[in-house]
């Protein structure tokens, strides 16, 4: 199966791995997104300590990148270079941790239906993380759709970018599913499909990117099971909820209903 991956709690990282362990999962480090984490060096540098020092291979876990104002697109020089600037420091960070690669969002403005603009974020993200791939060569770099309306520039990046193989999409369906308004979930699984590397999950109430166990809230999930399974590539999946409980549920849950990843 495609492997499985839960966001690891630092002040209960025992218990996280013990859980980690019983399912064969990954890790995904969320931790490192944080600009309050980022900005304080020394606090980042423990962190990044603390996981270094757990007796495991971290080869296939990945690492959620800065996105909190990344618009590396911005027509403003400053904002870019600093936007810039956050997404080196996540990829330094997952180099350091040697995981497999990094999550970020496309960081597009939804409602913002202007050709000059979508060219214009085309262009930028594409020799940007053209540019990034080719100096972190060693590290996936995924796409995630955010508050994205439709798949459109997600999908133009992704063909615009085929050519290099670590760079491809992480396809959120809770976001597909609550923001992508012109197209259900699973057309954006099917339109993305050859680039889909990594998927999150979790539930939601329709309306909300509420972050839910799986199992409590809107989402058909037999819709999702059909969708992923259709995909060309066996992706990895993160179930993308924080407190151990949810996790458990979603697991029990996922597990039960034999839920893609589990067979």
């Amino acid at each position: 199966m495609g492997a499985l991956h839960l966001i690891p709690d630092p002040l209960h990282l025992r218990d996280s791995l013990a859980l980690a362990e019983e399912y064969g999962a990954c890790l995904e480090y969320n931790d490192f997104f944080a600009p309050a984490l980022l900005d304080d060096a020394e606090s980042c540098e423990r962190r990044v300590a603390l996981y270094l020092a757990q007796p495991r291979d971290r080869s296939r876990d990945t690492l959620h990148g800065a996105f909190y104002d990344v618009t590396v697109h911005s027509d403003d020089p400053q904002i870019r270079r600093v936007s810039e600037a956050r997404v080196m420091q996540s990829l330094s960070i997952a180099r350091t941790l040697g995981v497999r690669g990094a999550v970020f969002h496309t960081g597009t403005i939804p409602n913002f239906l202007s050709a000059p603009y979508e060219q214009n974020w085309l262009r930028r993200n594409a020799a940007f993380w053209r540019k990034t791939a080719e100096a972190y060569p060693e590290l996936e770099i995924l796409m995630e759709n955010m508050f994205d309306m439709r798949s459109d520039l997600l999908l133009a990046l992704a063909d615009e970018l085929a050519d290099l193989p670590r760079f491809g999409v992480c396809l959120d369906w809770a976001h597909a599913s609550v923001f992508g308004e012109t197209e259900p979930a699973e057309r954006w699984c099917e339109r993305l499909a050859p680039h889909i590397r990594h998927l999150h999950v979790n539930d939601h109430d329709g309306r909300s990117d509420l972050h839910e166990a799986v199992g409590r809230g809107a989402c058909d999930w037999t819709i999702y099971d059909r969708a992923a399974r259709a995909l060309p590539c066996r992706p990895s999946v993160l179930i993308e909820v924080g407190p151990l409980e949810k996790q458990r549920a979603s697991l029990a849950y996922m597990k039960e209903n034999r839920l893609y990843p589990f067979d």
